[in-house]
């Protein structure tokens, strides 16, 4: 077995005179679960559109499974599943024909699809839900289908593009779950999203994107720890500017986002006390997390 599942080396991307991506290079390990990482208009569905052939590079090489992309991108789709940003679904079908539908497209008999439907369902929690009208769904029962949808063809890479965008938390904790059960069998997975919780559940590895670039790349911890290193207190009620010049002798760094201050301090109780008294302050103290990353990184927040 080759011990990189992709390759991309030196890609770039523009449409028009934008560049959307910008000398790009990453590798990815059979059965890693790699992360790319940013806001809206960072790259991550382009990158993904490149990936499976879809979008051809103006610069660089891509190389997927061992085959060039986009030369062979038939090729390479045989061994890959994809759960788009956007459910695309045949609402007028029930689950079941969904699901067989799909699997003519790679070329399987009915009975080879018959065979897998089962096991896609159970899988998916969907086994009550076989002859249902996809229309009459829950958001993430159709997220479940997609992603089960995706499955079909016993894929060795699943390219997933901000898979849980929209669902509520319970929804959006199910997904992770069949995504670590996945990973557990061997599938190796792309998984671009804005939300830096499921980047710290789900990836071995991830890059922080902006306009295209790598601003960072590693273990999510270990990115943290790099990056940040200490607690974070985060302070709102007041001016966020003032504050931050009042709290400059007590951090190591401060950055204003919004309404909000955050400080990086070794000891956030000293500063605590230092702004005792002054009316109307909240603060919430937490371990630092990848959001923190960005920010430091970028100057805003990730969710945007």
């Amino acid at each position: 077995m080759s011990t990189i599942a992709i390759d991309l080396a030196n890609v770039s991307k523009s449409y028009g005179s934008k560049m959307v991506v910008d000398g790009l290079s990453f590798t990815v390990a059979p059965g890693e679960c790699f992360g790319l990482l940013g806001p809206n208009g960072a790259g991550k569905s382009t990158i993904a559109r490149m990936i499976l052939g879809l979008t051809p590079p103006d610069a660089g090489k891509i190389t997927v499974l061992g085959v060039p992309m986009p030369a062979r991108a038939r090729l390479a789709r045989r061994h890959i599943g994809v759960v788009p940003q956007f459910d695309n679904l045949d609402v007028e079908f029930t689950v079941r024909e969904n699901l067989l539908v799909f699997g003519r497209y790679f070329g399987m008999s009915t009975r080879e699809v018959t065979a897998v439907i089962p096991s896609l369902l159970e899988f998916a929690r969907l086994e009550g839900k076989a002859n249902a009208r996809v229309g009459a769904l829950s958001g993430g029962m159709k997220r479940r289908l997609t992603l089960a949808r995706a499955l079909i063809n016993d894929p060795q890479l699943l390219v997933m593009d901000e898979p849980t965008t929209g669902l509520d938390p319970h929804a959006r904790h199910l997904i992770w779950e069949r995504l670590r059960t996945l990973l557990s069998q061997g599938k190796t997975i792309i998984l671009t999203t804005h939300f830096m919780e499921e980047a710290e559940r789900l990836c071995d590895r991830l890059c922080v994107l902006e306009a295209g670039r790598i601003l960072a790349e590693g273990r999510p911890h270990a990115l943290i720890e790099e990056q940040i290193g200490c607690h974070v207190l985060e302070i709102y009620g007041g001016n966020p500017h003032e504050l931050s010049a009042l709290t400059k002798p007590y951090v190591q760094r401060s950055e204003v986002s919004g309404e909000t201050l955050f400080c990086y301090a070794p000891d956030p109780e000293q500063l605590r006390v230092q702004l005792r008294g002054r009316a109307g302050l909240r603060f919430l103290q937490r371990p630092p997390n990848l959001e923190d990353v960005f920010l430091r990184l970028t100057g805003r927040g990730m969710e945007t």
